[in-house]
């Protein structure tokens, strides 16, 4: 078989993959669907074939989400989660909290730090400071 014939019978192969009868390619059409199986995709450590009870199915890679996604996940779904799971709930707000409390005074720590720094740099920095805090009174 010539090489032109070899590829484009792999590019009609392919195609008929992408229109391959009960293929889901967005979560939204799995909603309210029943998982029968999580077949582990040969040569691809972690990734899946999720096969739904009506025969239809994806494939899915290793889950492995970011932790901010994680995070957000915790927020977008917590009216569902959250009636199962309110002391994790609970935990994750002080934790919240935690952290947000930790950036703004990291922040402030730097914004301080920065005038510091800059104090004999800047000689009229501490003027500008005093008439910013007036402005603000």
């Amino acid at each position: 078989m010539p090489t032109e014939d070899k590829w484009k019978a792999n590019m009609e192969k392919v195609a008929f993959t992408w229109q391959f009868p009960g293929l889901l390619l967005d979560w939204k059409s799995f909603e309210g669907k029943t998982i029968q199986a999580v077949i582990p995709l040969t040569g691809k450590p972690g990734a899946a074939v999720i096969v739904c009870s009506d025969a239809t199915f994806t494939v899915v890679p290793a889950l492995s989400p970011e932790p901010w996604a994680l995070g957000q996940g915790l927020v977008d779904a917590r009216a569902r989660l959250e009636p199962a799971h309110q002391a994790a709930y609970e935990e994750y707000d002080r934790l919240a909290k935690q952290d947000k409390e930790a950036l703004r005074t990291a922040r402030l720590e730097k914004i301080l730090g920065a005038i510091s720094n800059n104090l004999e740099q800047i000689p009229e920095l501490k003027e500008r400071l005093k008439e910013l805090v007036k402005e603000w009174k």
